[in-house]
């Protein structure tokens, strides 16, 4: 499914549900050593999506640790993006040649818990969403923009190395296609240069799931 939500050069791997007996690396056994079982389960089997994504991409298996932000450690000259959800993990890659970054995100199709929508949006998406919720009301519009905005902002830090926060972008749909715009609301010292301040991406609702995707 992420496939479809991508450029041509960017190799993706996913799966339904877990991987058993995944082999992982030293460096990546320290990582998760103290994490309890669902944890390591979903760690190891969204290496083995990285790992089949960059095998497609050329690339040979290396260790992909967290770093101190809990981002993976991609190769040189490899940009990626990881996703996981209640019976979903997928991973995106590219060379750096062809892309500058990439975030994917996957989220059950199903709406916000109560109280979260407000702490994730401001008050023009608000807006949108209500109108989009009359006309679409097969879609979760709510889970679909934070899907979208998890995917600017992994794109966003792999450019910048800074996270955004909920309110320091805007998201706006394309209904009719599955299209996304994002604008960032705020400049901050040293981002000049670095990345756009506006960005598309795609969206898919499919399975039970909502899924976006922002590569650059």
């Amino acid at each position: 499914m992420i496939a479809g939500l991508v450029p041509a050069g960017v190799r993706t791997a996913e799966v339904f549900g877990d991987v058993a007996d995944v082999s992982l690396f030293p460096e990546e056994e320290i990582a998760i050593a103290s994490a309890v079982d669902a944890r390591r389960r979903e760690f190891a089997t969204g290496r083995h999506c990285a790992r089949a994504a960059l095998s497609a991409l050329g690339r040979p298996a290396v260790p992909l640790p967290p770093d101190e932000h809990g981002v993976p450690s991609w190769p040189d000259g490899v940009v990626g993006s990881l996703t996981h959800c209640h019976g979903y993990r997928a991973a995106a890659v590219a060379g750096r040649e062809d892309v500058m970054s990439l975030g994917i995100d996957a989220e059950p199709h199903r709406p916000l818990p109560q109280g979260v929508l407000e702490a994730v949006t401001i008050a023009p998406e608000r807006a949108a969403l209500a109108v989009l919720a009359d006309s679409y009301p097969s879609v979760h519009w709510d889970r679909l923009l934070f899907s979208a905005k998890e995917s600017v902002f992994k794109s966003w830090f792999s450019m910048t190395g800074d996270r955004l926060g909920f309110d320091d972008a805007e998201v706006e749909f394309e209904a009719e296609i599955p299209f996304f715009r994002a604008r960032v609301l705020r400049q901050r010292p040293g981002w000049a240069g670095k990345a756009p301040m506006a960005v598309g991406g795609r969206w898919l609702v499919c399975r039970g799931l909502v899924l976006a995707a922002v590569s650059l």
